[in-house]
């Protein structure tokens, strides 16, 4: 609903008005939210893989018996690393399975059907995004050494207000280039102690919380 998409970009305003150097949100997740869109299975969507590569993230790369091939290796401004016999070559913007397929085709001049895998070490890019009926709407880091949670989200920018609805948050997500609408029920977490509701946060998820309809 429009409705939705103006509450939406009120609030992001108001964090933009409120940091002297905010993180950056990407702008196709700040759209119109349609009634009854996409819904997953919440089990598949906390295995999800599908994380996108960006510049900051630490990445740990390996060839299958090439031992001497393993790097460790942070993802440059730009997108690329620099790796052995290929070079500088760009894997941000991709998935994690993407940039293992690049890398392998690349390789493929100098070793006979090699064999990548790719491990994130650390997420250089761990900012969420809280906004609409929220006490303080605002942009949060992921902890380093554990999950960060929808309701845990919530509870770090002061809770809901009072026309929040409470059972209608929903985690917008960006996965392979398309958005993914999330619904939450808290009630369902904090009233029932359905705990597998309250799904882990992903590095650029915006949580929004609508306005109750009275």
């Amino acid at each position: 609903m429009k409705y939705y998409s103006i509450i939406i970009f009120l609030a992001f305003a108001a964090i933009l008005n409120g940091c002297g150097s905010p993180a950056k949100v990407n702008n196709s997740l700040i759209t119109e939210i349609n009634n009854g869109d996409i819904t997953q299975d919440l089990n598949d969507l906390k295995g999800n893989s599908d994380y996108i590569l960006q510049p900051g993230d630490l990445v740990e790369i390996q060839v299958f018996m090439e031992d001497d091939m393993k790097r460790i290796l942070r993802i440059a401004t730009n997108g690329t690393i620099t790796y052995p016999l290929i070079g500088n070559i760009k894997i941000s913007g991709y998935s994690v399975s993407d940039a293992e397929y690049i890398l392998s085709s690349a390789l493929k001049k100098y070793i006979k059907n090699p064999q990548v895998s790719m491990l994130i070490q650390e997420y250089g890019n761990k900012t969420v995004y809280v906004l609409g009926q929220v006490a303080k709407p605002a942009a949060i880091q992921i902890p380093p050494e554990k999950p960060l949670t929808v309701l845990e989200a919530i509870t770090s920018v002061g809770g809901f207000t009072d026309i929040a609805a409470v059972s209608r948050v929903r985690v917008l997500r960006m996965e392979n280039g398309k958005q993914t609408s999330i619904d939450v029920d808290i009630t369902q977490i904090t009233k029932q102690g359905n705990k597998a509701l309250d799904i882990p946060l992903k590095p650029g998820d915006v949580v929004f919380v609508p306005q109750s309809i009275f």
